[in-house]
């Protein structure tokens, strides 16, 4: 008996843990979200990545492209608007929400994102 409650309570242990581990790494500037639930991102479950369109819903491509536009002779470097996939990158093969990620670029090119946010 004593074997079982001492196995029961650390499944729940390790559960809060986990729950708390994922919330720890929040994002500050998603803040007002949060209040929502999982659900107002994770719009196909909390199991599955966020869709592009449940980004879109707060974050607009075009304004993102404009604010992340470079020079002229770098003008397809930019991550919103790029020379390999347009406009059409879907968001979370950048950006985590509570894991940090790289920019999907890194993986061939060296050039930074300076204001890159994770």
């Amino acid at each position: 008996m004593n074997n079982k409650m001492n196995t029961a309570l650390a499944l729940v242990l390790g559960c809060c843990l986990a729950l708390s581990a994922q919330a720890r790494d929040k994002r500050d500037y998603h803040e007002m979200v949060y209040d929502s639930g999982c659900k107002s991102c994770h719009d196909q479950g909390t199991k599955t990545y966020p869709s592009d369109g449940s980004c879109l819903q707060c974050h607009d491509i075009d304004e993102l492209a404009k604010q992340t536009a470079r020079s002229e002779e770098d003008k397809w470097q930019n991550p919103h608007n790029n020379l390999h996939y347009g406009k059409d990158l879907p968001c979370v093969e950048c950006h985590g929400e509570h894991a940090p990620k790289k920019p999907i670029c890194s993986n061939c090119h060296t050039f930074k994102f300076d204001k890159h946010k994770e």
